[in-house]
Formats: C-alpha cells, sequence, structure tokens
C-alpha cells in the first residue's frame, strides 16, 4: 500500500479528518502499515505502550485476563484507535488486544500521537469524546455485572433456604 492509499484512509477516519492533509500525510509516512491474522495480539496486557494502532481493515477484541479465564472489553474496527490510553497515562497496557480476523492497522509511535494531540485540539477534544464514551460503556458494564452478581446471591439465598425447608 502506497503513502497516498494510506493518507486516503486516514482521511476517513473521523478522528483525524479535520486535521491539514498535510499533517495526514505525515501521519502516513511516519506510522507503520501492519498486518495480524486472526488469533494474533497487536498488543498484551502488561506491555509497554509505546504505540496506537489505528484500525485500517479487519477488527479487534481487547480482552484482559482474570481469575475465571478472558474477559471480553470491547471490539474495534475500521477507523478505530486502540492502545491510546496507555499512551496518554504513560502506564503499561490495561488490556491485550488481538485480530477477531485479518487485519491492518497503522502503528503510531507514542512519540507521534502525542504530538498529533498536543498540536491539533480538533483531534484531542475527539479523543476525550472517545475516552469518556468507553468510561461510559464501561460503567454500564459494571453496573451490569453488580446487578448479575446481586441476583446470583440472591438465588443462592433462596437456594440455601429451600435446602433447608427441604430438610426439615
Amino acid at each position: 500500500m502506497h503513502i497516498e492509499d494510506i493518507a486516503a484512509m486516514l482521511g476517513r477516519v473521523p478522528m483525524l479528518a479535520k486535521l491539514d492533509p498535510t499533517r495526514i500525510k505525515l501521519l502516513a509516512f511516519t506510522g507503520q502499515l501492519q498486518r495480524f491474522s486472526p488469533g494474533e495480539y497487536l498488543m498484551r496486557e502488561g506491555d509497554s505502550s509505546d504505540c496506537t494502532f489505528l484500525i485500517l481493515v479487519g477488527g479487534v477484541d481487547a480482552v484482559v485476563d482474570s481469575a475465571k479465564g478472558e474477559i471480553l472489553l470491547t471490539r474495534a474496527g475500521p477507523n478505530d484507535m486502540v492502545g491510546e490510553m496507555g499512551v496518554l497515562m504513560n502506564v503499561p497496557r490495561t488490556a491485550g488486544v488481538r485480530a477477531n480476523s485479518d487485519v491492518q492497522a497503522l502503528r503510531i509511535t507514542a512519540k507521534m500521537f502525542l504530538r498529533l494531540v498536543s498540536e491539533s485540539p480538533e483531534v484531542a477534544l475527539d479523543v476525550m469524546r472517545t475516552l469518556a464514551e468507553r468510561v461510559l460503556l464501561n460503567s454500564r458494564q459494571v453496573e451490569r455485572l453488580h446487578r448479575e452478581l446481586d441476583q446470583a446471591a440472591a438465588q443462592q439465598v433462596r437456594y440455601g433456604m429451600d435446602t433447608a425447608s427441604d430438610s426439615s
């Protein structure tokens, strides 16, 4: 894929659409196009947050490991960015990101991403909106999980009462 093709794809990304075409070309030139097969990790939980990935083709799953196994946090597809939270917070990856189909993604170094955000208020605002949406979705997921836990606990109590009354 040529720089012009990558720049054209980047120009269709809502987060980048307001950028000057020269900046988009710079991003296309400095980014590294990478391909991933289904099941292959773009990044693993705990890795250094040295870059972000802009998904151009295909889809990915963000996952975390737990005592009960892997938990799917979210899915991302074309025009979505992954890995920006770790870069912005300067912390290791908080989740793994794995291809769920054939993926083409542009790897953007942390330095370039931070430069883009700091020099482009429009991009910074879109990044903040995206992160705020994720926080809202995660909050709703936590609320749902709390309700499920409360229901499971209530069922256990009822089951315990039913068992106790059966034995009397």
